[in-house]
Formats: C-alpha cells, sequence, structure tokens
C-alpha cells in the first residue's frame, strides 16, 4: 500500500489563489471509494494501491487543465512500502509513541 501526497499548482491563472483547484480535486476523490485522503493545508495525501493513485492524479490534473489552465505543476511525494502495510495512520501514530517515550 502507498501513501502519496500531492500538491497541484495551476500557473499562469492571474490569481494566487488555487481554492477553485483543490475543490475539484477534492470533488474528484470524494466521488471514489477505493483510495483513502485527507486534505491539508498543502495539499491531499492518499493511501491505497499505487495505480489507482497514479489514475487518481491524472484525473486531477485534467480536471485543472479542463478549468482552462495552460500549465500545471505537480509535486508528488511517494511513500510505497513492500515489507509491510503502512498507513496515514501508522505512520502519524509511530511519531506520536516515540514523543510519548521522551
Amino acid at each position: 500500500m502507498a501513501v502519496v501526497e500531492l500538491t497541484v499548482c495551476p500557473l499562469g491563472t492571474g490569481t494566487t489563489s488555487a481554492s477553485k483547484y483543490v475543490a475539484g480535486a477534492q470533488k474528484i476523490l470524494s466521488e471514489q471509494d477505493k483510495i483513502k485522503y485527507l486534505l491539508n493545508p498543502m495539499g491531499t495525501v492518499m493511501e491505497g494501491d499505487i495505480d489507482e493513485i497514479f489514475a487518481l492524479i491524472r484525473k486531477i490534473q485534467e480536471d485543472v487543465f479542463d478549468k482552462g489552465v495552460d500549465r500545471v505543476y505537480s509535486i508528488i511525494k511517494v511513500d510505497d512500502r513492500r515489507d509491510k502495510i503502512a498507513s496515514m495512520e501508522q505512520k502519524l501514530q509511530s511519531v506520536k509513541s516515540r514523543l510519548e517515550d521522551k
């Protein structure tokens, strides 16, 4: 299972606001039920099958282009573990447990 963070930056829109595009991404994510996701102030974290996540990323990119943007800069961070099942919650819990030990 992969944990992926996506930040999509529409370029050349004439505004510094990206909320319209973020809302579009969240709508796409809400219309599916295979990938778990969590919006944060700097992007969206997704958890699930890597191929399904990349397919969603492609849909999100195309949605931004469909809104009239000519250039999209995306930042994608991927944690794709094969040694054990990892999740967003497990990653957070691992850090929290270390903080409690101190």
